[in-house]
């Protein structure tokens, strides 16, 4: 069996007297889309910062290609090749596609002279256009972000998660407050992305969503792992009472772990609802 390109054995963290995530394990396979779903407080912004280095576990694993790593800071998520879009995307208004792509990691000639080499402008241009050629991003490229649509504005968030992250990219909610035909873009651009060599994490509320991009989908309640299941019409009805717990298709891996997050019963049917 080939080894995962991300797992996390035993998660544990605590805010005070919360156990936000409760020895949670999971993997992510090679090439996979992984849906991670939970209600409101199921504990998956807690883990997504975890694996972002934004919040440190108090104990369990984390490993690369079957390695152990320790991410410290996003920076060091960033080196292991992991990128995050969060809902806030983290965008700079004032900037066009160019400036968000390369904003704090513009490539300088000579490398070796680190902060005192020159910038290429022309040759991040290039490099910009060409990423959002083959992501189908239908952007002008000399637009500020400030003046695009949200769906202009989360596929240029995705784009830049995509091109840069090396390994995985983790996506929490890219969907929220978009409209159909947005949504539609944004999905293909998921669906897409293990072609171009990454594997993917995407938080949603979205059951319909969820079913169109994921290959597999894993249950977060109270901040322990419920259980895991495929995402199709099949499967819904379980893994929506894997969500509410009603106790119908749990027990796969009660037990093994969770989180804190947003997201799930409410919109498992499908329709969009603020997280």
């Amino acid at each position: 069996m080939a080894e995962p390109v991300l797992e996390v054995r035993e998660l544990e963290k605590r805010f005070g007297a919360t156990l936000a995530l409760d020895r949670v394990s999971l993997a992510l396979a090679e090439g996979e889309i992984l849906a991670l779903l939970g209600d409101n407080g199921a504990g998956k912004s807690t883990l997504i910062k975890v694996l972002s280095g934004v919040v440190k576990p108090d104990r369990g694993q984390i490993l690369i290609d079957g390695e152990e790593v320790s991410i410290d800071s996003p920076h060091g998520a960033r080196e292991l090749g992991i990128e995050t879009v969060y809902q806030d995307l983290a965008l700079f208004d004032n900037f066009n596609a160019t400036g968000n792509f390369y904003a704090g990691r513009e490539p300088v000639k000579p490398s070796w002279l680190g902060s005192l080499g020159w910038v290429s402008d022309r040759a991040m241009d290039k490099e910009t256009s060409a990423l959002l050629d083959r992501l189908q991003v239908n952007i002008s490229r000399d637009d500020e972000i400030g003046i695009m649509s949200g769906g202009q504005r989360q596929a240029v968030a995705c784009a830049r998660a995509i091109a840069f992250g090396k390994r995985i990219v983790i996506l929490d909610e890219p969907t929220s407050a978009l409209g159909a035909r947005e949504s539609g873009n944004v999905l293909r651009l998921i669906k897409e992305a293990p072609e171009n060599g990454v594997s993917v994490i995407v938080i949603s509320h979205n059951l319909e969503h969820v079913m169109r991009v994921a290959d597999r989908a894993v249950v977060l309640r109270q901040g322990s792992y419920v259980g895991e299941s495929t995402p199709d019409p099949e499967h819904h009805e379980e893994l929506v009472a894997m969500i509410v717990g009603s106790g119908e298709g749990e027990g796969e891996a009660e037990g093994e772990g969770g989180a804190e997050g947003e997201g799930g019963a409410h919109e498992a049917s499908g329709a969009r609802s603020e997280p």
